[in-house]
Parts: C-alpha cells; sequence; structure tokens
C-alpha cells in the first residue's frame, strides 16, 4: 500500500482550487504524468473518468468515480476519488478546501495499490517526490490560470508526509 497525506496553505479561495482539480479534462496540460484523460459522463456532481499515466516504461490507464462537493458560497468544498477499474487492487483520494484568514487550507490524501508487484515497486520509489510535484502542479496551475497572488508562496501548514510505501 502507498499513501499519502498532505495540508498546506495557500492564497487562493477554496472555490478556485476546487475548480482547477474538478476539472479533469485539462490535467494532460499541467499535470506531471498525465498522458490522457477522458470525462466519460458528467451527471450532477458524479463523473466518470479515465486517466492515462505514462512514466518510464510504464503506461496504465484507469477510470474512476468522481463526486464532486462544491460546498455553497466561500465555504469548505471537497473532491472525492474512487476506483472503478484499471491496474489497481484499490485506490482513493480525496481533496478538502476550506476557507483561511490567508486563502485556502487544501488537505490531499492518496492511498493506493498496484495489482503488479514490479509496477508497485517502481512507483514506491518515487512515490512522495511524484505527489509533491503533483500538488504543485496544481499549485503552478492556479497562478497561470488565476494569477500569482502578492502573497503566492505557499506556506506549508503541516506537512505532514504520512507516507507509507510497502
Amino acid at each position: 500500500m502507498t499513501k499519502h497525506a498532505q495540508q498546506k496553505i495557500v492564497p487562493y479561495t477554496p472555490q478556485q482550487l476546487y475548480a482547477l482539480v474538478a476539472d479533469v479534462g485539462k490535467y494532460p496540460k499541467f499535470l506531471p504524468w498525465c498522458v490522457g484523460a477522458r470525462v466519460r459522463s458528467h451527471i450532477n456532481n458524479l463523473m466518470i473518468a479515465d486517466l492515462t499515466i505514462g512514466f518510464g516504461p510504464f503506461r496504465e490507464s484507469f477510470t474512476s468515480r468522481v463526486t464532486l462537493l462544491p460546498g455553497s458560497g466561500e465555504g469548505p468544498c471537497a473532491i472525492r476519488v474512487e476506483y472503478e477499474k484499471g491496474p489497481f487492487k484499490y485506490l482513493y483520494n480525496r481533496w478538502d478546501f476550506a476557507p483561511h484568514s490567508q486563502g485556502c487550507q487544501v488537505d490531499f490524501f492518496v492511498d493506493f495499490e498496484f495489482r503488479n508487484a514490479l509496477l508497485q515497486k517502481a512507483i514506491g520509489s518515487v512515490f512522495t517526490e511524484a505527489v509533491h510535484m503533483m500538488v504543485n502542479a496544481f499549485l503552478k496551475r492556479a497562478a497561470a490560470v488565476y494569477g500569482a497572488l502578492p502573497a503566492a508562496r505557499p506556506t506549508n501548514a503541516s506537512s505532514q508526509p504520512a507516507t507509507q510505501t510497502k
């Protein structure tokens, strides 16, 4: 199993970051290793999406059920991702966005395991770095879409690399 939890305070609104993460179709434009994305269906707050991840000699596609929880007004919002089919034994991912005096508190969590032991071992060796790159890619995307705000240096409120790789 591979797990990671991270928390950051960033100078954007919860709704801005929620919109970036919810825009799955644009992931290949800015997300490292994401070489393809397709939204199969999007009905109300439920999306079924296919992602293709490529790194080194590996290229894997998988389908996820994405639950969008937009909240109301300026309050908290969230996104939940559950695995449907593909190369994983399981995959669970969550994003929580809450108002903070400096913008938004982002809580990110991912837990997964590949069926293929070789692939799991390959991922495990670079997993922590890959997750940090992914979270930072969303922050760079926020700066590109919404502009670099005056206090646009993200701070780690508690970057709890609760990262586990077995």
